[in-house]
Parts: C-alpha cells; structure tokens; sequence
C-alpha cells in the first residue's frame, strides 16, 4: 500500500503540500513497514529476501563466507534502518511501532551488536579476519560502512539512546568503533566512514591516531573535481552526494571545525558550491534521476540538501531544499510497487534485476533513510520553516530549457520547461568490456528523470543482421540477444555477429550551446586507440528533448549501428508513424504502470540512418512489465570508402498526449555541409532549425581537449 500523508499544508507548501508533521508520518510508515516482520523483541532486523542470486548472502559461497555475510547483513539491517528511526526516537522519543518502543529496541540492538560473546556479537574487524582466515591488511570489510551509519544516528539520538549507555557499556561499542576506524577501508568514500568513526570516538572523550584521521582527510580533499563534486573511486554519481557532501559536513561539526580549520572549510565550501545548480539535477516534480549504481537508495540523493543545513555557513535554499526532498520522498513512497511485504524492493521502483549489485542485501534499500536525517533539523529550522519553492521552474517562461555543463564531473543536465522534465548527459566514463551493469548506470547518452533507463530488450531480433544476411547468433552465450539498447549506440559486425557497446566516454565540454563527446566501442587500455571504432557525439536540448549530430569514427567493417530512445512503458501503445521531408519519426502514446499519461517520438532524418523501427520487450524496464524501445538502424559501413556519416536523430517526450507539432517531429529546416558530397566527412554541419535557431556543430579540433 502506497504512503498517503494526512497532514497536508499547501500555504507552506504550495508545490508537494508535505510538512515537517507528513515526514513524521512517513518515518512511521517505513518503520512499520520493517518491523512487521519482527515478532521478537530480541530478533535482528532481516527481512524478507525476494532476489536470492544476485545479493548476498550468496548462496554459493562456502559456509564460512556466508556465515561472514549473514553477520554483516544483521549489522546493514540494523544500522540502516536505524537511518530512519533514529530521527523518529529524536522527535517522538515514546515511540512504538509494532508494539516495541523504539528507543529500547535500538539501544538493545546496537549494544548486543557490539558484545563479545552474544549471539548478535558482529565482530570486530581483526574477528573479521579470524572468521574469514584472511590476515590481509588491505582487506576491507562491509562492517566498516555500517559502523559510520550507527554513530550517526547515536549522535542523532544522543539524549534517548547514547547518554542512556552506561559507561562500561560505552566502552564496549566505543572498543567495536575503534576496530574498524583505524583499520583499512576502500580509497574512496570509505575513507569517510573512518573519519566519522574516528570523530565520533574522539568527541565522546575516547584516544584515536590524529595521523589516521588527516591522512584521510587530505584523500577525500583531493578526490574534489569542482563544482561540488567528488569522484568516487574513477566515477562521478551520487555517492558524491549522499557520501562525500553529507558525511563531510558532519564531519565538520564533530571534528574538522575544531581540529582542522583548513579541511572543514573547503568541505564547506564544496558543499555550497554543489548547492548553486544541484537543484536542477532533479526536475520540476523533485524527482531524482535514476543514474550511476546503487539506484536501489533513490532519495537519499536529496540528503546532500540536508548536509549542507548542517553547515555554519550554509548556502542552500531552505525551501527548494525541502520541495525536493519531498517531492523524491513522493516519487517513491507514493507508489503501490515501491514496496514488497512492507519494505523497499531491490529496484528502482518495484522489483528490478538488472539494477542490483551484488554487494546489496535485502536490507540495503534502508540507505535511503539518509533523506530522513533532515528531521534532526529543529521544526524552527529554516529548511521546514521557508515556504517551498521551485527554483529554476518557477523562473523558466514557456519551452525555454535551462542547461547546465559542469567540466569538472562531466555532468550536462538539462531543465525543459514544455515537460518538466531533467535529462542528464555525462562524460568520463570508464567501465571494463563487458561490464554492460556499468554501461547501463553510466553510459547511456542520456538520463530523462521521467523515463528511467532500460537494460537489454529481452525480444531478440531474427537470427540474420540488420541487413539481412544470416549470422551467428550474438546472444547464444550470455544470452544478451538483441543489438538494439535504450540511449546507447550497438554496433554489430555484419561478419561474425559480435555486439560492441560503448564503454568509455570522453568529455569535451559545451560549445556554443552543443556538448561534445566521444563514446568508443570495447575500449581496451591494451590496444591502440585508433583501431578502436569510436562515434563523436554532438547534442543539444530542445524544448522536449535533446537532438544530436553525431559522427561515426570507424575503422574494422563492415559493420552496422542502431541507437534506442528510452524505453518507453507498455500498458497498451498506440503507435504513429509520418514522414517529411527526408525523415522519418514514430510517435508512442500510452501510459505508465502507475496510470499517468506518457508521450514519446523518434526522429531520423535519411543519409546516415537508413530506417527507424520499434522494439517490445518484456521484464527490463523499471518501470512497467512490458516496454517499447524505438530503434534508427544504419545501412551496413563499407571496410573503406567516402560514405554518410553525420547520423541525425531526437527523441522527444511528453507527460501528456497533447499531440506534438509538425515542426517538433521536423525541426530542421536546412542542413548546410562543408563537403560537397553532403555527407559530413570534413568541416563543420550547419543545422538551420525551424524556429530560427542555427548551430553550428564542428568536430575538428575536440580532439586535443577530450578528458576522462
């Protein structure tokens, strides 16, 4: 059952209607939600288990290692949801869910958790390497995460639960806590759960290595990209937000203020300059885009907006803050499917594969909770207080599209006015071959916050190429079948039946209003680059979308290329084709799983496209059951010769089915080439739209400025 908020205040919140008194209830729904499955004071926090072959424990693994699993599943469980009901205890310190108080059961938990020699005892980190046999001092452990999120919430709820430890039963958790704070962790975000350890500690009177603490410190400093973005591990994706420009605030206030000046105020300052366009990574809704890994924690994007509150010297927008934080809440806990048996499944929206890491449990999605901290904030507090407001979208006047490219992470989002929606194109992508998980949280052309991004159609193509000759089928082994993805070039070869995709993305930046990218195929640091078959991306928003003109860079052929839109809900289709003046569009009207009306067309215009088709498929798109992929394909590349290869195409979408216009479908009025054979070879492309817009799109001279 989906969550609906009682207690409503349009005057303070005219865009969502959530106060401070709908996220109290909320915390209760959650809360209720787990502890429905409890039916023993004195049992942990494990939930049902709906996917068994991805997560963990994994059920392959020897005895010994899942036993270590089931240990760290316990302390994910208890310390995650311990996200949500940690501000819950703060604020309504006699809570009872399911008929157990709160504060007892957690206070319970953790101190049992902590205790050598009870049947809950985790371990501390040197038992994790007893139990695991491993004595390898670089080896880390998932304890180490949850250890950050329990200080946390002791901090948040100081006065009901830690100052009620005695303090012999203090020292036994502080002596857990310092296990994992100054061992070995990962060399990225981890770093920052060492830090919090070793805060926590050093603020509760105990000894920490001040040396451990700067060297961790100085690491994360120099993980900052610009813009207010860190890069996690090789990577730019919302662990930026909800680790580095949450944790490091917190940081600030327990240590970094006091110990270290230096540090807490560039922390600060990142965290403020993320601020300045962080609330138009999320669209007029307040929705949060589904991008990068670990999409099973959705909201606890908007605990960023939190974290920055928390700073002395914050620079966010009270109220833009909380309508985006309520409005992702909603995006979520406001559908019947975000729930299986009372907690979140392991999906974006309902149940959902092929998004799921294998370092996730059943009780992981709890990270989310992280969006809950914002209730630590006093009811006084400015961030519950402002009247919400809509930031960008109160200020963009009819079909105009704001874009903002940041260089530093690579990040170009888009904020359309004539749908409401956000779409968001990165760079600096760098996954291995293969790894098509990656290619699918970071290397899609492009991220719509209304249509989350779709894996492989599942419906295979007829055993032949696209044109038309029989080959090996590409899917007998693995069973990924169907060249054709969602936002993402496939390039077959024609001979032997192989699918590449791209899985590396340079970044150019933003010209003259069009972003410059170069996505190569099966790109291998052991081969030389130019042998590798490559396309020169050039893209740039329109009112309801992005059109692109893009270059194909080619060398092994013969070979054939498709592009997918995005992956469009199937709950009866209506599709429309038309054509104009050397182009060719689709148009699907239907709706999404949750009834809401949805639009969208494909565009190709002939030349480097040969045809435009479409796709169903069934199981691989977050959203609804059954999906629609529509598909530009090319005609086959010859091994050498002077050839098309500016490829033209949009994809567009609405939240309506009011029609779209004839010169939306066909927006170009003119296409000017340098080459006389108009086929894009050399020189720049002259795009003359029809409503007086001219860009220029010139490939020459990127090359020297391509950044990963």
């Amino acid at each position: 059952m989906k969550f609906e908020p009682k207690f409503l205040d349009y005057d303070l919140s005219p865009c969502t209607g959530l106060t401070r008194e709908s996220w109290l209830e909320a915390g209760k729904y959650m809360l209720e939600g787990i502890f429905q499955h409890i039916d023993d004071f004195e049992k942990p926090i494990v939930m049902p288990r709906k996917e068994t072959e991805i997560t963990y424990p994994h059920l392959r693994d020897s005895e010994e290692a899942q036993h270590t699993q089931r240990l760290a599943e316990i302390f994910e469980g208890l310390t995650r949801s311990f996200f949500i009901a940690a501000p819950m205890i703060q604020n309504i310190p006699e809570l009872e869910i399911c008929g157990y108080p709160m504060a007892k059961y957690y206070k319970n938990q953790v101190l049992r958790c902590c205790t050598k020699g009870d049947a809950l005892y985790i371990g501390t980190y040197e038992d994790q390497q007893d139990i695991t046999g491993h004595a390898d001092p670089f080896r880390a452990f998932q304890q180490t995460v949850e250890t950050c999120a329990l200080v946390i919430c002791l901090w948040v709820s100081r006065e009901q639960i830690w100052d009620t430890y005695t303090r012999e039963e203090k020292d036994i958790i502080a002596d857990f806590l310092e296990s994992y704070a100054h061992e070995n962790t990962v060399p990225q975000n981890w770093r920052l759960f060492n830090m919090l350890d070793m805060a926590f500690l050093h603020m509760e009177g105990y000894p920490i290595q001040k040396d451990v603490m700067l060297d961790h410190a100085q690491a994360i400093l120099n993980y900052y990209a610009g813009d207010g973005w860190y890069r996690d591990g090789h990577s730019f994706d919302y662990y930026s937000c909800w680790a580095f420009n949450v944790y490091a605030p917190i940081w600030n206030l327990w240590y970094g203020y006091e110990n270290e000046p230096y540090l807490a105020k560039q922390f600060e300052e990142h965290s403020n300059r993320l601020m300045e366009t962080y609330g138009d990574f999320f669209d007029r809704d307040g929705w949060t885009n589904m991008w990068g890994r670990s999409n099973i924690y959705r909201n606890a994007a908007t605990s960023a907006f939190d974290g920055n509150m928390l700073l002395r010297d914050s620079k966010g927008d009270p109220g833009l803050a909380r309508r985006i934080s309520s409005g992702s809440l909603m995006q979520f806990l406001g559908r019947e499917d975000f729930l299986w048996e009372g907690i979140p499944t392991l999906g974006f929206y309902g149940q959902f594969s092929p998004l799921v890491q294998g370092y996730s449990c059943a009780e992981s999605p709890f990270w989310l909770g992280k969006a809950f901290l914002c209730l630590h904030l006093p009811a006084e507090h400015p961030f519950w207080t402002a009247k919400e407001n809509n930031g960008t979208w109160d200020e963009l006047k009819k079909d105009q599209v704001k874009v903002t490219a940041l260089n530093g992470p690579a990040l170009c989002f888009s904020n359309h006015e004539a749908n409401g929606e956000t779409i968001l194109r990165t760079g600096k992508v760098v996954k291995n071959v293969g790894d098509i998980h990656g290619m699918w949280n970071y290397s899609k052309l492009c991220y719509n916050t209304k249509y989350p991004w779709e894996s492989v159609p599942r419906e295979s193509i007829p055993r032949k190429s696209i044109s038309g000759e029989s080959v090996p089928h590409p899917a007998e082994k693995g069973g990924q079948a169907c060249p054709v993805e969602a936002q993402q070039y496939v390039l077959l070869d024609s001979t032997t039946g192989k699918i590449s995709r791209a899985n590396v993305t340079f970044w150019y930046g933003e010209e003259q209003e069009v972003l410059y990218r170069r996505q190569f195929f099966d790109y291998r640091l052991d081969t030389e680059c130019h042998w590798i078959q490559a396309v020169n991306l050039a893209d740039f928003a329109v009112p309801c979308g992005i059109l692109r003109v893009d270059k194909l860079r080619l060398h092994r052929c013969p070979v054939e290329l498709t592009l997918g839109s995005y992956g469009f809900p199937d709950n009866g289709t209506e599709v429309i084709e038309k054509a104009q003046r050397g182009g060719k569009a689709i148009i699907l009207k239907g709706r999404d799983s949750q009834g809401n009306e949805k639009q969208m067309a494909m565009t190709i215009y002939y030349g480097g496209w040969k045809d435009l088709k479409l796709l169903r498929s069934t199981g691989t798109n977050p959203d609804s059951e059954k999906s629609v992929v529509l598909y530009a394909e090319t005609a086959r590349k010859k091994q050498y010769g002077y050839e098309p290869y500016i490829l033209i195409s949009q994809v567009l979408t609405k939240e309506s089915h009011l029609d779209f216009e004839e010169d939306e479908l066909f927006p170009i009025e003119e296409l000017v080439y340098a080459d006389p054979e108009w086929c894009g070879g050399y020189g720049p492309v002259i795009i003359r739209l029809k409503d007086g817009t001219e860009k220029h799109i010139e490939f020459e001279g990127i090359e020297g400025k391509l950044t990963l």
